[in-house]
Order: structure tokens, then sequence, then C-alpha cells
């Protein structure tokens, strides 16, 4: 550990540019596959790195000692969704009682589903506090599983496969919205996060802002109410 802290600014730089340069070869693979949710960037990407550091001979912890600088923005990108919430306020405040309702019914439906699955299949105590958070956007799922006392990177693999299911379905939910861009992007974000929201902005500006409003309060929502759950499960 000594000799990665001694070496920290050129691991950075080399566990950092090649999350980057992972990632950039998978936007272009995404646009030559003409969008398709199979060729997602961010899973492209991860696919990659972890085949590079599996030649290299890289634990996973000296690369995300290295990568970290790109694991806090995550904190301040989710913030900066801000601003298109902001810049929708208006039309947001139209439908103010049916999007509460919306968000309140897909936080639930999502938290309770991972349970009651994750019951059904006999899955350890631990593992149901970790799948709990699925659906909210890493930062958050992180924050709640560490509450939780979970399993920190089974919850970021859970909200891995989430997104990639939500942007494998995304075309179905366009296609059960039909016109209705706002209400598909809605569903994006409470059900799959971040990619979700991605995939809406690359769609229509107005969709990836409810897709916006969806991906926050559900992590919002989520945070508040899992914790009382796990207290009248007895989670301690």
């Amino acid at each position: 550990m000594a000799g990665v802290e001694l070496g920290w600014p050129l691991l950075a730089l080399a566990a950092c540019g090649a999350t980057l340069l992972a990632y950039a070869l998978g936007r272009r693979l995404y646009r030559w596959r003409r969008g398709s949710p199979w060729w997602h960037p961010a899973f492209v990407a991860i696919g990659l790195l972890i085949a590079a550091l599996l030649a290299a001979g890289i634990p996973y912890d000296t690369y995300f000692a290295g990568a970290y600088p790109l694991h806090a923005l995550l904190g301040p990108a989710t913030v900066a969704l801000g601003v298109p919430l902001f810049q929708e306020a208006r039309s947001i405040r139209r439908i103010f009682w049916p999007l509460a309702g919306a968000l309140l019914a897909g936080a639930f439906v999502a938290a309770a589903s991972a349970l009651a699955l994750g019951w059904l299949l006999g899955l350890s105590e631990v593992t149901l506090r970790s799948i709990a958070s699925k659906s909210v956007t890493t930062p958050i799922a992180i924050a709640i599983t560490t509450q939780l006392r979970g399993d920190v990177a089974l919850a970021a693999g859970a909200v891995l496969f989430t997104g990639l299911v939500g942007c494998l379905l995304a075309p179905l939910v366009w296609r059960a919205a039909g016109q209705d861009g706002a209400a598909a992007g809605l569903a994006l974000g409470v059900g799959a996060h971040g990619f979700g929201t991605a995939l809406a902005f690359e769609r229509d500006v107005r969709a990836g802002a409810l897709a916006a409003v969806g991906l926050s309060l559900t992590g919002a929502a989520t945070a508040l109410v899992l914790p009382q759950v796990a207290h009248l499960l007895h989670w301690h």
C-alpha cells in the first residue's frame, strides 16, 4: 500500500486516463451501433477495463485508488442534474401531483420488488440490504447501503445491472408512452437511474429533465424510507 501512496500521481494519471479512454472507445462503438442499448458505452468501458486489469494483473483496489478522482465527481454530477430541472420547472409544476404519485409508486415498487424477489430466492440478509437500493444512482446507493451495513460492492453491481436492464427495456418504454416523452423520461429516471436519464436526454431535452426529476427524487425518497423499512425488519 505504501508503494501505491508514493506513486499516487502517476497511478491516478494512468487509472483516470485508462477509464476515460475506455469510455471514449465505448462511446464510439455505441454510435457505430446506432445507439443499441447492448453497446451502452458504460458497459463497454467496464468490459474493457476488466480485461485490461486481468491482463496486467492489477488488483481492483489499486485501480480504484488511482481512479478515485473520477469516482468523487459522481456526487457533483448528480447535483448538476438540477440545471435541467430548473429549466423545466414551469412544466414540472403543471403536473406536480401526478408526478408525485408516480414517483412514490415507482420508488416503492423498485425497492419492494428487489426485496420480495430476494426473499423468495432465499438470499441472505446482507444481500437484501445491498440490493434494496438498486434503482437509485450510485452515490446515493452507496450511502444507503453503508447506512444499512450492506455490501457496497454488491450494491454498485446491482445498480449497474439495473441500469443495463433499464437501457435494454427503453425501446419498450418509449413505445408504451407513445408521444409522451415526459412520461417515458420519468419512467427511465425512476427505474434506471443515471443510465436511463442519459438515454432520455439523447432523445429529448424535456424527457431528460423529467428523467432527472425521477432519478433525484426517487433517490431522496429511497434514502428516507429504506432506513425506516430496515428498522421495521429489525436489520440491526
